[in-house]
């Protein structure tokens, strides 16, 4: 009996850790796989619902495309470029995943999702492929050149700064749902007890003033303002959601006033105009696929990432705004065909023999506004830059210009000095000098102005070298609130100026409103001379804590004739609150300033009392304060454009853009100190000297001063030279020179002492064979690679049109092709209906047309002629009442036709009967 005891035992153990845990094993992995196709399927409705939803919007603006609005110009500036586009797709597609089955599993708090599931997630809706960390160079350029992307500066963290990467957060957002859900979205929603003013209200109550009432710097011109929209176009780019539409439900945005995701429309006020809608439209900034800097997921859903916000551009001052942030974009930009390493330029229109930016390909939805008088013009193309919004107004698109003629005036001496460098070393010795010259007028000219001494010295302070722990990521915060300060130092007006600095007569001032994304503008009424002069003779707004920002901005944004307007102050308030940007109270402390507690705390750091009052009577309690407002109106600190609190976030973004930068101009192995010392030399004033018809600057082309007392001749004005630049042709080794690569190039470097060519692919092609080539003493060691073109369409994991196109590959690129009746959307990836009937039913309908007449006519001859022969058949014709007798050759009836004939005979004749090449005719019968 014992021994059965233990026996029973035994088994019971072997059972419980043995049998047992396979089975649940097994169930485990059952429920697994069924959860995993589970996740899957509820991600490619995801798919189903964000690509719907972008397809609705797409034909919605193919049947508006007569008519600009105001929120259209600003959807097509914010569109990323295609590398983007895919980006914000996959992410918009992800985090409609997460909810989706977020919301599924509410009624389990105890569920979570797993990190095996949401990579499943990240993989299927398209984001794994740009969360994880790129493939770094490993040659000897890779400390010579930067990637077009602003990939692998960092070695050890490849992504900082990166294009289409999430921008970083310098404290955890704050979203009403803890996750996705920005400030003010649910209207119940209190915060300190109080909900949050609508912006609308904060913008007419605080911050707009008057066209009238603008007070004029005393100190700095408007290429101050100018260039810092420049730069902050340099560095930062939050692209918005690629649906116009709902993704729940299919609303048109532009069409409602309900949140629901992409829409979070501007309310206004109950009292406002009956005519006028209830709301403005605006479009949360796509979602930035994964977490951004670690580039892995979370476990569980409680603790998913909440939401980011992603940066389309490279965060490094590097000139993106002329050369692109992506192999893509930096294609579509040179001039392939040039030897110099030249960028493209506009081919149809020369300014006094001077260049233009090009004009955007045909591919690209045209957004801009066309030249009066031409007949049947919607719209018209745009300029093509590095960056999407060089064409909203001509100042930006002045210095867009203006270093587009810097690039190819640098490439062209620099090939004249050194006629054995190819194309690609030319371009990119170039755009590394154009680059430098980003940072010098920025750091040395531009911020100190900004901060005052003082911040500038505790926030910036001397470079100390290359630090690899920095992390150089623009911030949200500093995208999306302080450096949209210099919207507070924006003129209302436009001002050009003839040869001695005076109104020019043909020419006169402009409200920023008839300007709006008008190219023809800057072609047809004088070119950039004009233009630049007022920028530089013209004094800046004074950004004043009564008068922040200009009417042109807060109510005609965007305005065009029979367009509807924009509120630019609006627009950055529920920008700062779609992103999550904690309170201005938060912010303060992040910075080390004092919190602000009581109403005369607030006075403190707004010394205008109304404004500080107004403030708190529609915000109720100082944490609520939006930081864009409160930054804003803080006092100016001492000699600074700014006060304490945007001179803290800017200085310390700065400080990080320099530092975490491997290929800033001041670290040692960039430049030689020769070629540091000339780009010391050069400045803005002397780029504009270089490539304008201007034959006298300011010195410092950020003051404002009066001509002709403070202007300097070029003459006057120091440059870099070249001559630090010039390398001696190599003469002393045995391979001669390289071999040259259809659709690709090569550039020199030096590794061991030995010369070195490193070769490269144009976008759309791969490289096929060596990619380093190195001198040896009997020759080459390899030979040259080739060039292939790449087959986009043959990729299943990120196939680049979309399902309802087909792919056609091209040579270096790929075409998608839609099916008649169905065009390419903005996009250029998806097909969309046109609205109108198949050319193929056109075709139809016409031959069925053409076919039921053809019939209808000949039946209705035929009885016509029948009709009329019976007719007259029925009278007598016959004289004798003999019966007929038929003729040889012709039947019953009929007799060879002679010279006497009868209407009946020649009616049938026309018919056509014959018999052997002789007609017969009908003879009448006898009665």
């Amino acid at each position: 009996m014992r021994a059965v005891v233990v026996l029973a035992v035994v088994l019971v153990v072997i059972c419980t850790e043995v049998l047992f845990p396979f089975i649940w094993r097994g169930r485990e992995l059952l429920w697994g796989k069924m959860e995993d196709s589970h996740v899957i399927s509820v991600v490619e409705q995801s798919r189903i619902l964000v690509d719907g939803a972008i397809r609705r919007t797409m034909e919605r603006n193919l049947r508006k495309r007569e008519i600009v609005s105001a929120e259209q110009l600003l959807s097509f500036s914010k569109l990323p470029e295609l590398t983007g586009g895919a980006v914000s797709r996959a992410a918009e597609i992800m985090e409609t995943s997460i909810r989706a089955m977020g919301l599924q599993r509410s009624q389990h708090p105890t569920d979570v999702l797993s990190e095996e599931l949401l990579s499943i997630v990240a993989n299927v809706s398209g984001c794994l492929p740009y969360m994880l960390p790129p493939k770094c160079p490993n040659t000897c350029l890779a400390d010579k050149y930067r990637l077009i992307t602003g990939a692998c500066n960092n070695r050890e963290h490849p992504r900082w700064g990166a294009s289409n990467t999430a921008l970083a957060r310098w404290l955890p957002p704050v979203y009403e749902d803890g996750f996705s859900q920005p400030r003010g979205w649910n209207r119940g929603f209190l915060y300190n007890g109080f909900p949050l003013p609508p912006v609308r209200e904060v913008t007419r109550q605080v911050i707009q003033v008057s066209n009238e009432a603008v007070t004029e710097d005393d100190q700095y011109s408007d290429l101050l303002t100018v260039w810092g929209q420049y730069i902050g176009h340099d560095i930062a780019f939050t692209p918005q959601s690629t649906s116009r539409a709902a993704f729940w439900g299919g609303v048109d945005c532009r069409l409602s006033c309900e949140n629901q995701s992409p829409c979070f429309p501007i309310q206004l006020p109950e009292n406002a105009p009956p005519a006028r809608p209830a709301c403005l439209p605006f479009y949360r900034s796509s979602a930035a696929c994964g977490t951004g800097d670690q580039g892995s997921l979370l476990g569980n859903l409680s603790r998913a990432n909440p939401r980011q916000q992603m940066n389309g551009l490279t965060s490094f001052l590097d000139a993106s705004t002329v050369y692109g942030s992506s192999p893509a974009a930096e294609r579509q930009l040179r001039n392939w065909t040039s030897a110099e390493g030249l960028l493209r330029v506009n081919t149809r229109h020369r300014d006094a023999g001077r260049a233009y930016l090009p004009f955007a390909p045909r591919a690209a939805p045209p957004a801009c506004a066309p030249e009066p008088g031409v007949p049947g013009a919607a719209r018209a193309p745009c300029f093509l830059a590095g960056e999407g919004r060089a064409s909203e107004v001509p100042s930006l698109t002045a210095l867009h210009t203006l270093w587009l003629r810097e690039h190819n005036r640098l490439a062209a001496a620099l090939k004249a000095l050194n006629a054995h460098w190819s194309a690609d070393t030319t371009y990119q010795e170039a755009r590394k000098i154009v680059g430098a010259l980003h940072q010098i007028i920025t750091l040395r000219d531009y911020v100190p102005k900004i901060l005052g001494p003082a911040a500038f010295e505790q926030h910036v302070g001397p470079y100390d070298g290359y630090d690899p722990t920095v992390n150089p990521t623009v911030s949200n915060v500093f995208s999306t609130a302080a450096f949209r300060f210099g919207h507070a130092t924006v003129h209302p007006l436009v001002r050009r100026l003839d040869a001695d600095f005076q109104e020019h007569r043909d020419l006169p001032r402009l409200h920023l409103r008839d300007v709006f994304f008008n190219p023809w503008r800057l072609i047809q009424e004088g070119g950039l001379d004009p233009l630049l002069r007022g920028l530089l003779a013209s004094p800046a707004k004074l950004q004043v804590q009564g008068q922040l920002v200009n009417q042109e901005l807060t109510e005609r944004l965007f305005v065009l004739p029979n367009s509807s307007t924009l509120d630019l102050a609006s627009i950055n308030l529920q920008r700062g609150r779609d992103h999550g940007l904690p309170g201005y109270n938060a912010w303060r402390r992040f910075c080390g300033l004092p919190r602000l507690e009581t109403p005369a705390h607030l006075q403190a750091a707004v010394a205008n009392q109304s404004v500080a009052d107004k403030i708190m009577a529609l915000y109720r309690h100082p944490d609520n304060i939006d930081v864009w407002l409160g930054g804003l109106a803080e006092n100016f600190l001492p000699g600074a454009r700014t006060g304490p609190l945007f001179a803290c976030v800017i200085g310390k973004q700065m400080k990080a853009l320099r530092d975490g930068d491997r290929f800033w101009w001041e670290n040692g192995p960039v430049f030689t100190d020769a070629q540091r010392r000339e780009l010391r030399k050069h400045s803005l004033s002397r780029v504009i000297c270089d490539n304008t018809g201007l034959a006298r600057v300011p010195a410092d082309a950020f003051r404002v001063g009066k001509f002709p007392e403070d202007f300097e001749s070029c003459e006057n004005i120091p440059g870099l030279s070249l001559e630090a630049w010039r390398e001696a042709s190599p003469q002393d080794d045995k391979c001669g020179p390289p071999g040259k690569v259809d659709d690709g190039d090569f550039v020199q470097c030096e590794e061991a002492g030995r010369r070195v060519l490193v070769y490269s692919c144009r976008h759309g092609y791969e490289l096929h064979g060596r990619e380093q080539l190195a001198c040896t003493p009997q020759g080459w060691d390899f030979q040259p690679p080739l060039c292939k073109d790449v087959n986009e369409c043959a990729d299943p994991a990120r196939p680049p049109c979309h399902a309802s196109a087909r792919c056609r590959n091209t040579k270096g690129g790929f075409q998608c092709v839609c099916s008649d009746p169905y065009v390419l959307g903005d996009d250029g990836r998806t097909c969309i209906d046109s609205g109108r009937l198949p050319r193929a039913s056109w075709v139809s309908i016409a031959l069925g047309a053409l076919l039921v007449g053809g019939v209808t006519g000949l039946s209705w001859v035929a009885i016509c002629r029948w009709t009329r022969a019976d007719a007259k058949s029925a009278r007598p014709v016959a004289e004798g009442g003999g019966k007929a007798t038929s003729q040889t050759g012709c039947g019953p009836g009929q007799e060879m036709g002679g010279s006497r004939r009868s209407d009946a005979a020649q009616d049938v004749e026309q018919v056509g009967f014959h018999t052997e090449g002789r007609a017969c005719t009908r003879r009448p019968t006898s009665l």
